[in-house]
């Protein structure tokens, strides 16, 4: 079921991992289940950007014209969606040096419902101050890795000792996509998408 495993993964994480385990729903409740969490970040994002402003600093609330702000929104929206499944893909990828033979259905729930936390903190957009969402970001980022550590034994049927290598090998690897979503971004304004300011 979409969304299920919402509740329990901050409840009891690892009681929720077995149950993720045990039923297997599947590639494509793995993918609902992302497909909707992952809206929260630009819709959020969205609405502070055009009718709420962001207050960096001291001076007035910075504003984006509603196109530019959709046209952010949907490349936020691609963006984290891509980037699951790139992490779920190199999940696999690597679990073959640990020992473990999993299939990419797995994989995905993996990556899927940790980064569950994070696309959760684009809720935070709704009071747009940086200092606030960094906070709050920093907290969702640490609950995804804490998740990732506690599902990797469970998921992926790798020892917790050896577990433990694994899921900081993923840790690094959804880092070193962040940066290149991050990257993407940067170019993409450098050619004429970026964003463009109310007056």
């Amino acid at each position: 079921m979409i969304l299920g495993h919402l509740l329990g993964l901050y409840t009891h994480p690892k009681e929720e991992w077995q149950t993720i385990y045990d039923r297997h729903e599947g590639t494509g409740s793995s993918l609902g289940h992302i497909a909707i969490i992952a809206l929260i970040p630009p819709i959020c994002a969205y609405y502070a950007s055009v009718h709420l402003g962001w207050k960096i600093g001291v001076g007035d609330p910075i504003f984006l014209t509603s196109q530019s702000a959709l046209i952010i929104g949907f490349a936020m929206y691609f963006a984290l969606i891509t980037g699951v499944m790139a992490l779920a893909y190199l999940t696999l990828w690597m679990s073959r040096t640990f020992g473990s033979e999993p299939t990419y259905t797995q994989a995905l729930e993996l990556s899927a419902y940790t980064a569950t936390p994070v696309f959760m903190v684009g809720l935070a957009a709704l009071y747009p101050v940086v200092w606030f969402i960094m906070l709050v970001g920093l907290a969702g980022v640490a609950y995804s890795v804490y998740l990732l550590y506690t599902g990797v034994p469970i998921i992926m049927h790798i020892p917790e000792d050896r577990g433990f290598i694994y899921a900081s090998s993923v840790v690094t690897c959804g880092l070193v996509l962040m940066v290149a979503i991050l990257a993407s971004s940067v170019i993409m304004w450098n050619v004429g998408f970026g964003p463009m300011f109310m007056n």
